[in-house]
């Protein structure tokens, strides 16, 4: 038995070395074609990342917007990981609507722009 927990053991840190950091590659954008004061979905896709600790947040002027609702953890090729939030929202004129993204103990914006 102790064998067999030395084996496995060996394989997971084995695997883990073959891991490497890499940086979040972000997507922002809205299900539907950004119109202001009408309905729409904002989607935040964050892939390629590893380690898998990450922090996503959907901000309206800065501030988190509530009821958001996240997919889960998802595995790539090359240990890297991918996961998107969303959140129902009314584009408004003069309001900023973003992403924030933490990994690695470095959080980044990454605004939304409307193709209006």
């Amino acid at each position: 038995m102790k064998l067999l927990l030395s084996i496995v053991v060996f394989v997971a840190l084995g695997c883990s070395s073959l891991a490497k950091q890499s940086d979040p590659k972000v997507q922002v954008y809205s299900y539907s074609p950004g119109e202001f004061g009408k309905e729409n979905i904002l989607i935040c896709h964050v892939s390629e990342f590893h380690p898998p600790d990450i922090s996503i947040n959907l901000l309206k002027n800065g501030i988190e917007i509530p009821n958001a609702k996240q997919t889960d953890l998802a595995f790539e090729q090359g240990w890297k990981f991918h996961l998107t939030r969303s959140v129902s929202f009314t584009p408004q004129k003069n309001e900023e609507y973003a992403c924030r993204v933490t990994h690695m103990g470095i959080g980044k914006n990454f605004v939304w722009e409307a193709d209006m």
